[in-house]
C-alpha cells in the first residue's frame, strides 16, 4: 500500500518538493500497485452514486464490479443501516434517538401544562426559555443523525435518496412540534422507503406526524376543511404544477383527507369503542384517522369517483394519484435533475418515467434506468454540489471513514451555506439546480469551510463539552486520493495545489477546487 505522506505541520518547504514529486508520480505509482485500477468512468460514476468516495466504497466496487455493486445497493436497500460502532454510540447518546416518540411528546405536553399553570414572572419566562432550548436541542440532534448517516452509511446511493426525499417531502423543524418528530420522520418514514415503491413512500409521509403538522392536515376536518396538504400533495409531492389537476381536485382531495391527523396522547376509550366509529378508527404509531372528523360524502378526483368510505378513500386516492403518467414524469424529472443535470435530457426522463409506470412506481427500478444510462456518463463533471453534498463529501474525503466525535460543526457549516436539514421554511424544498448555490458569497463560505476541514481548525474530533487538544488536520494525500482524484485533476487545480505552502493549505485548495465542487 502506498505510504501516507508525512508532512511537517509548520514551516519549511522541503516537503513541497516531495509533495510535488508524488503529485507527478502518484497516479502511476498507485495504479501500478493496484491489480484492478478504476477507470475514469468508474470514478465519475461512483461520485454520482454516492456523496463522495471513501476507501470502503472503492474497495467494495473493486470486489463486485459496477453491475453487482449496483445490484447490491438496489436489491438490499431495505436491509439495516448499520454505521461504524463509534458513530452508533454517538447517536445513542442523543435524547431524540433513545426516547420513544410518544414519550417525547408526552414530556412536551407535561412541560406545556406546567408552564400554563405558572404565574407570570421571571420563573415562567425562564422555564419557557428552557423549553425552547430543549426543542432546539432535539431538532439539532435529528439533524446530526441524518448527517452522520449520510457520511458513514455503507449504501451511499440509499443515503443520497434519503436526502433527496427528505428535500422532496420537506418539513420545517421550527413549526409546531416538528422538532420533536423530525428524527422519527427521516428514520421511520423516509429511510425505509427511499428505494422502495413511491406509493408506499407517499403513504409513509402522509401518516407521519411531521407532515400532518407541517402542512396543517392535523386540523383538517369536516366543516373545517384545510386544503394546504391536499394542494402540496398534488403540486409538490406527486403531479407537479400544470399537470392537469384542477382546484376542484384539490378541494375533493382535501375532503378525502379530513380526519387524518396526529393521535392525541391521552387515551379516549369512549371514542375508540363508539359503536358507530370503532371499526373505522385507524392508528399507526402516532398517526390517527378519526372517522368522527371525516367527510363521508362521495368525491370526484381526477375524473374518478371515490366513494365515501373512510380511510380507504385515502389509500384509493394515493393509488390513483401515484399511477398518473404526470406523477411518473414529475418524479423522474426531479430525480434526473438531482443526479444528472439541471436540465436533464428529455429522452432520459421519458425512459425513467416509462420504467416508473411499468413497475408501478418502483424507485429502485427507475434509479437503475438512470444509473445505467449513457446520458449520465455524458454529464460527468458538470453537476455542481449543493451544500449538503459539499459538506458531507468533504468530510468523507478528508476523514475516509474515521469516526468523528462531534457532529455539531457540520450543522454550523450547513447553516452558513444556507441549507440546514429541516430548515426550508416553504414546502418546496431546496433548489436542485447549481445556480441556486453558486453565488460569490456561497463560494467564499465554501472556501472558509474547506479551510476549517483542511486545516483541522474544527472540533469534529473533539467530543462536545471537552477541551480540544492539538491541531490535528486530515491527510488527504492518501492512496484514495492518488487512485481516484489525482488522475483527473485539471491543470488549474494542479497549479493551485503546487503553490500550497503547507499540507493544511493543500487540503483547503483541493476541497475548494472546481474539480471537487463539481461531480
Amino acid at each position: 500500500m502506498r505510504p501516507t505522506l508525512k508532512v511537517p505541520s509548520r514551516g519549511g518547504r522541503p516537503w513541497l518538493a516531495l509533495l510535488g514529486l508524488l503529485l507527478v508520480l502518484g497516479p502511476a505509482g498507485a495504479m501500478a500497485r493496484d491489480p484492478r485500477p478504476l477507470s475514469e468512468d468508474d470514478i465519475a460514476w461512483l461520485r454520482r452514486d454516492g456523496f463522495e468516495l471513501d476507501s470502503a466504497t472503492v474497495t467494495r466496487y473493486r470486489e463486485l464490479g459496477r453491475s453487482r455493486f449496483l445490484d447490491e445497493q438496489l436489491d438490499q436497500h431495505d436491509s439495516d443501516d448499520r454505521l461504524p460502532a463509534p458513530v452508533t454510540a454517538l447517536i445513542n447518546t442523543y435524547e431524540v434517538a433513545n426516547t420513544p416518540l410518544e414519550q417525547l411528546l408526552t414530556n412536551l405536553r407535561d412541560e406545556q401544562e406546567k408552564i400554563k399553570n405558572m404565574p407570570d414572572g421571571d420563573d415562567k419566562t425562564a422555564v419557557k426559555k428552557a423549553q425552547q432550548q430543549h426543542a432546539n436541542d432535539l431538532g439539532q440532534q435529528a439533524q446530526q443523525i441524518e448527517l452522520l448517516h449520510a457520511i458513514y452509511g455503507g449504501n451511499q446511493l440509499k443515503e443520497q435518496m434519503v436526502w433527496f426525499w427528505l428535500n422532496h417531502f420537506s418539513v420545517y423543524a421550527a413549526k409546531g412540534r416538528v422538532r420533536w418528530v423530525a428524527n422519527d420522520y427521516v428514520q421511520n418514514s423516509i429511510r425505509p422507503h427511499a428505494l422502495g415503491k413511491f406509493r408506499d413512500l407517499v403513504m409513509a409521509t402522509l401518516e407521519s406526524p411531521a407532515m400532518m403538522e407541517f402542512l396543517d392536515n392535523a386540523q383538517n376536518a369536516k366543516d373545517h376543511v384545510n386544503e394546504n396538504y391536499a394542494r402540496e400533495l398534488m403540486e409538490l409531492h406527486t403531479l407537479g404544477v400544470g399537470s392537469g389537476y384542477t382546484q376542484q381536485d384539490v378541494q375533493q382531495l382535501a375532503l378525502i383527507l379530513t380526519g387524518s391527523g396526529v393521535a392525541p396522547l391521552r387515551d379516549r376509550p369512549a371514542l375508540r369503542e363508539h359503536p358507530r366509529y370503532a371499526a373505522m378508527f385507524v392508528h399507526n404509531g402516532l398517526f390517527e384517522f378519526n372517522p368522527r372528523r371525516h367527510d363521508y360524502s362521495d368525491k370526484m378526483l381526477l375524473g374518478q369517483k371515490i366513494k365515501g368510505s373512510g380511510f380507504d378513500e385515502v389509500t384509493e386516492a394515493v393509488n390513483l394519484i401515484t399511477r398518473q403518467p404526470a406523477c411518473a414524469q414529475f418524479i423522474s424529472k426531479k430525480l434526473a435533475e438531482y443526479f444528472v443535470a439541471d436540465e436533464p435530457p428529455p429522452e432520459l426522463v421519458a425512459r425513467m418515467a416509462k420504467t416508473f409506470q411499468r413497475t408501478d412506481g418502483d424507485i429502485a427500478a427507475v434509479m437503475r434506468t438512470m444509473l445505467e444510462s449513457k446520458e449520465l456518463a455524458t454529464s460527468y463533471g458538470k453537476k455542481f454540489k449543493d451544500p449538503m453534498q459539499f459538506v458531507v463529501s468533504s468530510v468523507r474525503m478528508a476523514y475516509d471513514g474515521k469516526p468523528i466525535a462531534n457532529a455539531k460543526p457540520l450543522l454550523n457549516w450547513l447553516n452558513q451555506l444556507g441549507e440546514p436539514v429541516f430548515g426550508r421554511l416553504t414546502p418546496d424544498g431546496w433548489p436542485l439546480e447549481g445556480s441556486g448555490w453558486s453565488s460569490s458569497g456561497q463560494m467564499a463560505k465554501r472556501f472558509e469551510i474547506a479551510g476549517a476541514i483542511g486545516t483541522g481548525n474544527n472540533r469534529l474530533l473533539t467530543p462536545e463539552g471537552t477541551v480540544k487538544v492539538g491541531g490535528d488536520f486530515p491527510m488527504l494525500t492518501t492512496r484514495l486520493y492518488y487512485d481516484t482524484f489525482d488522475p483527473r485533476l485539471s491543470p488549474q487545480t494542479r497549479d493551485a495545489l503546487a503553490k500550497a505552502t503547507s499540507q493544511q493549505e493543500w487540503n483547503t485548495f483541493l476541497l475548494s477546487s472546481p474539480d471537487f465542487n463539481y461531480r
